[in-house]
């Protein structure tokens, strides 16, 4: 197997139609190392703050 089609498979789960790579619309603009794909239905994110989420001070 060669190194494409080695990384074709390790990243499939990114893929999007027109071959490339494609995250979740949370994850896209997030500095943080732990993108999940598109296809992921995201349940908790550590490392994602919501602006409308209530703070109790």
């Amino acid at each position: 197997m060669s190194k494409s089609q080695k990384w074709k498979l390790e990243w499939s789960f990114y893929l999007d139609t027109d071959g490339r790579r494609k995250y979740n619309d949370l994850c896209r603009r997030c500095i943080h190392s732990c993108k999940q794909s598109f296809r992921a239905e995201i349940v908790r994110c550590p490392c994602y703050i919501s602006k409308r989420s209530r703070v109790d001070r």
